[in-house]
Formats: structure tokens, C-alpha cells, sequence
């Protein structure tokens, strides 16, 4: 389902652009003059997302004999927030997006006898993203911006604190990443259109090490990975 909806936005924003496109070609029009007078503005986000760990092993895994391979496979996500939005002169923006994360990631094990273990991980994150924008000069109703920032994000889906037997590792509730990416603005009369990629490094352990479960104890480290496409409506 979430594949389906990626893809119904990546659609309907391509679609978008290209009525922009023809549009300021024809008109001529510079909307963004109308934007460049306020100090701040408010707006929607909408997202889709990859997302995996990059995997550390541990020691353990170089001794057990049980298990010969430990990996991440990606899993699609979608992102809804909101977004904040206030200038710091003609070239920068300082940005504050709380965001609703749903995700879902994979860990997939082989054993010694050819068989597979699979690990599901569904989060709903709430996310906390900071980012400093700086904008290009515009070019009629189009403009490049680059960001960079941080992020604090809680699971509040997470198995941190469960003891069930079924789960092969455990997952911390908590994460900090930092973010950079690149998109453009496209001034329409009423709202800012902004598409944008970016990359999210996690810069903490999101395993919780137990070695009395045979799957955790041969990773020593999980750093979350992500790579965004998102939508913003701004005005």
C-alpha cells in the first residue's frame, strides 16, 4: 500500500511541475515577489521514503557457527508533517518539520544450512527535524536550495521494552540523525510548491544489544539509513 501511494504522489507532483513549467513560460509570471515580502510562512509536507541500517557486526558473529550471513534489506515508507518556515535574510531560511513517520525495515539472516530468518521492523516515528536552508537567487518563478540539519525521532511502536520470546533483536526507541539535501521552489500565485530529496545518517546504536538472543548478539551496531522524496506546500 505504501508503494501504491508513493507512487499516486510521485504522479501527481510530476504532473504539477509540468503545468508549472508551461505555465511560467507562457506567463512570465513572478509570484515569488509576493513571497519575498514575509518573514514566515506555514505549510504541509508530504513524503516517501527508503529506509535500512547500515550493519556492524560483533565479534559473536565471526565465532557462532549458526549464522553466516546478517543484512538489511530496504523497506518504502510515508512521511505526513507540517512545516515552519522563517527567514534569515534574502538567502537563508531556518526550517522546523514534525513530522509522522510510518517504516518499515527488514533484517534478513542466513544459517549455515541454507535456511532464512527474516526480522519485520514497523515503526511509527514521531520526528523532530531542524534544517538551515540556502536559497539561490530566483530565476522567474524557480528556485535551487540546498539544506542541512538534525533530526531526534521516537518510535512510539517500538519493542524496546518487550521480553517476548518471538522477537529475534530489539530495537531503542530513540534516534538522532543528521540530514542534507537539494530541491526547488515554484512560486504559484497562492502557495509554494517545493520538491526535494535528502539523506538521513543515524548517528545512534537503534539496536539494543541481549546476547541471550542468538540473532542480536552477532550485530553490535544498527545505524539507521534513509533516503526522502518530499513534497511541500508552503504559504
Amino acid at each position: 500500500m505504501l508503494n501504491i501511494l508513493g507512487k499516486k504522489i510521485i504522479i501527481v507532483a510530476a504532473a504539477i511541475l509540468l503545468v508549472t513549467s508551461v505555465n511560467a513560460q507562457i506567463k512570465g509570471t513572478y509570484n515569488f515577489l509576493d513571497f519575498a515580502q514575509k518573514p514566515y510562512y506555514f505549510g504541509i509536507t508530504l513524503a516517501v521514503n527508503s529506509a535500512s541500517y547500515q550493519v556492524v557486526h560483533s565479534d559473536a558473529f565471526i565465532r557462532n557457527e549458526s549464522i553466516r550471513i546478517a543484512e538489511s534489506l530496504t523497506g518504502s515508507s510515508f512521511n505526513l508533517g507540517m512545516v515552519t518556515n522563517l527567514k534569515i535574510g534574502q538567502h537563508f531560511d531556518f526550517r522546523f518539520l514534525p513530522t509522522l513517520s510510518f517504516t518499515d525495515r527488514k533484517l534478513q539472516y542466513f544459517t549455515t544450512y541454507n535456511s532464512q530468518v527474516d526480522k519485520a521492523i514497523s515503526s511509527v516515528f514521531v520526528e523532530l527535524p531542524f534544517h538551515l536552508r540556502y536559497k539561490s537567487e530566483p530565476y522567474k518563478d524557480f528556485r535551487l536550495f540546498v539544506i542541512a540539519g538534525a533530526k531526534y525521532s521516537f518510535d512510539v511502536a517500538s519493542n524496546s521494552r518487550s521480553r517476548n520470546s518471538n522477537d529475534l533483536v530489539r530495537i531503542a526507541p530513540s534516534d538522532f540523525s543528521i540530514e542534507y539535501g537539494v530541491g526547488v521552489q515554484i512560486f504559484f500565485p497562492y502557495f509554494i510548491f517545493s520538491p526535494e530529496i535528502k539523506m538521513s545518517h543515524g548517528l545512534s546504536n537503534a539496536l539494543i544489544y541481549d546476547d541471550q538472543l542468538t540473532y542480536s548478539s552477532v550485530l553490535e551496531k544498527l545505524l539507521s539509513r534513509a533516503f526522502t522524496l518530499s513534497f511541500h506546500f508552503e504559504g
